[in-house]
């Protein structure tokens, strides 16, 4: 079944001093780096569509915006929702929210495009692969 709007998926992570900031070079507090929760967030749209491309098909990040509201420690759960809002031919966008308990610490919209596997790795390699 082709992915269509309403589609969700989750991600979750509980954060540790690899996750930081500091640890990423990202910037210079302990607390989670802002690429983590981008990662995290992405996390949960290659979720929503498990099971919704084509055989020989994949999904690849096309653009992300993020707003990073709250920092969260090392030890914080947290969890990620997106919400696929638009199919666009192949292009799809996603709502997402990041939450440690009820606060929200990110919102974001993720855009990722479905590409064939082969022929997108062709172009990486060369057609060397």
């Amino acid at each position: 079944m082709p992915p269509m709007p309403g589609l969700r998926g989750l991600a979750a992570l509980t954060v540790t001093d690899a996750d930081t900031a500091v640890a990423l070079r990202s910037g210079e507090v302990p607390t989670l780096a802002t690429p983590r929760l981008v990662a995290l967030l992405e996390e949960a749209t290659v979720s929503a569509l498990d099971g919704c491309l084509g055989k020989g098909e994949t999904s690849v990040g096309m653009r992300v915006h993020i707003d990073h509201l709250a920092p969260s420690a090392p030890g914080s759960l947290v969890d990620a929702e997106v919400v696929l809002e638009a199919v666009e031919g192949r292009r799809l966008t996603f709502a997402g929210t990041a939450r440690v308990g009820d606060d929200v610490v990110a919102r974001a919209t993720i855009v990722r495009v479905v590409v064939e596997t082969d022929r997108f790795l062709d172009r990486v390699t060369g057609g060397a692969g």
